[in-house]
């Protein structure tokens, strides 16, 4: 990390306060991110950890160096909900192969949608059930140091184990009391547990389900034990950060993270616990029976919100534009607003100079961000100060702004050079579809431009006006280069 570049600063809930980020190890920076739960198409409101962590991603390898950065994003692949799914939408298979060929098809789903929506593959995507060993060795410990017990088939974990003295730490992440969280949370009753709280490690499973020989029979792994035996494997005891949705601060990573603790005899899982805030449909809670519920492959592909497809990286933008902590209204409004303020980026970019053609390629993707853009992103994400600098090279007036431009959006991911060679092929295809003849309009340019050197601005003004009265708007900028006056233009909106 060099000495221009800024500090980066997050919010961890488990301090309720924005922190300096110091890894463990500079050249071994490690993120693990709760991942999907495969049994059906990946909704809105799953994209919006992958986009939001992807950001920090990228920030990360960014600064310490796309080699020294692990990034590991779990798939949960066995779950009730697998099960139940499983057997719906495949009665004629057996139920295990059902299994099978219901959590292949929809993780590939979820990859390709995210891929669709500018998010980068994490470093590592374990499977659950590609690390049923890890969890089993994990409960065996909790088991020999009396912080999990084994009843009615069942392993339990004693969360009243996990304490420092008389202190019990278990709810530390979420701050509030082992009576609070009874009284707020909704707990399985059951005989053989100590405490209501007790949350289970491993469970029996059913004749036909998927089960794991194991020290206590024939069962499976609870859901919690599962990204804490994965992050260990790939990240080690301790590592950096921990994100995911709100809804999974409790109880998922505050069983994570005292398991972790007790099994590894560690103070700490992560350094740093980050949470992306709910999302909401126009106002009120996704729900499929409110008819609001939209898949992302749904968004991409289909006219079912607002009647149209919607292009992944309007989604993408969509979902930054508010800081990643607050709750965030997905509607209509916002997704057109994003659209435009893509486009308008799109238009500055070429209306100061830039050129996407092949030519240009390894020069354009050695551009950087800019640096107070940077700054506000490596401040917590700070998405207003990012936009309000975005805004800014927008309206500068030199290919500076235009190269500041594409590096940031380039760091956002949402846009890059396949893309914008793209965009900028189809708005000359527009044009000509409109009538515009791109040939005579760029010879028209050559001649002001000549007439600008020869100083006879009588004429230069005669071609501008005369473009003009066509809906020709022009754009004079320097080369930063060469120092000659070169002209852009665009159809006037």
């Amino acid at each position: 990390m060099s000495s221009t570049t800024p500090q980066i600063r997050l919010f961890n809930t488990l301090s309720k306060s924005k922190e300096d980020f110091v890894p463990l190890d500079a050249n071994n920076v490690r993120m693990y991110v709760c991942g999907p739960t495969v049994y059906d198409y990946a909704h809105i409101g799953n994209a919006r950890p992958a986009i939001v962590f992807d950001v920090l991603f990228r920030l990360l390898r960014h600064v310490y160096g796309k080699e020294h950065v692990t990034y590991v994003r779990n798939i949960t692949d066995v779950d009730d909900k697998i099960n139940a799914r499983a057997a719906r939408d495949f009665p004629q298979m057996p139920l295990n192969k059902a299994i099978q060929q219901l959590t292949g098809t929809t993780q590939a789903q979820y990859q390709a949608d995210m891929k669709a929506l500018g998010c980068l593959a994490p470093s590592i995507e374990p499977r659950a059930t590609d690390h049923i060993a890890e969890m089993v060795d994990m409960i065996e410990v909790l088991i020999e140091k009396k912080h999990a017990y084994t009843a009615d088939g069942h392993v339990l974990f004693d969360v009243k184990s996990f304490r420092d003295g008389d202190e019990v730490l278990y709810g530390k992440l979420a701050r509030r009391t082992l009576k609070d969280m009874i009284a707020g949370a909704r707990v399985e009753v059951a005989p053989y547990k100590r405490d209501p709280m007790d949350f289970v490690l491993w469970k029996p499973s059913a004749n036909d389900g998927p089960g794991w020989q194991s020290p206590w029979g024939t069962g499976r792994p609870g859901w919690h034990i599962e990204c804490s035996a994965m992050s260990k494997k790939y990240l080690g005891e301790t590592f950096d950060i921990h994100g995911g949705g709100i809804d999974l601060s409790f109880p998922h990573h505050e069983n994570e993270l005292a398991q972790s603790c007790c099994a590894n005899d560690t103070e700490q899982m992560a350094q740093i616990w980050m949470h992306n805030g709910f999302l909401q449909i126009e106002g009120n809670k996704m729900s499929k029976s409110e008819g609001n519920f939209f898949t992302v492959d749904e968004l991409l592909h289909t006219k079912k919100f607002g009647g149209r497809k919607w292009p992944g990286a309007v989604l993408r933008l969509a979902m930054l534009m508010k800081n990643y902590r607050e709750p965030i209204d997905f509607s209509l409004t916002r997704l057109e607003e994003a659209e435009k303020t893509l486009q308008r980026w799109k238009r500055a970019m070429l209306a100061l100079g830039l050129d996407f053609t092949e030519a240009n390629r390894a020069e354009y993707e050695k551009l950087g961000p800019c640096s107070k853009m940077l700054a506000a992103l490596a401040s917590d994400m700070n998405m207003s100060g990012v936009l309000a600098e975005l805004h800014r090279h927008a309206g500068g007036k030199k290919r500076h702004n235009a190269g500041r431009l594409f590096g940031s959006l380039g760091l956002l991911g949402v846009v890059d050079f396949d893309a914008m060679m793209v965009w900028q092929e189809q708005q000359t295809d527009a044009l000509e579809t409109k009538g515009v003849d791109v040939a005579h309009v760029e010879a028209s340019i050559a001649l002001r431009l000549m007439a600008l050197h020869e100083k006879n601005w009588a004429e230069a003004d005669r071609i501008r006006d005369e473009l003009a009265s066509k809906g020709i708007q022009l754009m004079d900028y320097k080369d930063p280069e060469t120092g000659e006056k070169r002209t852009r233009w665009e159809i006037r909106q």
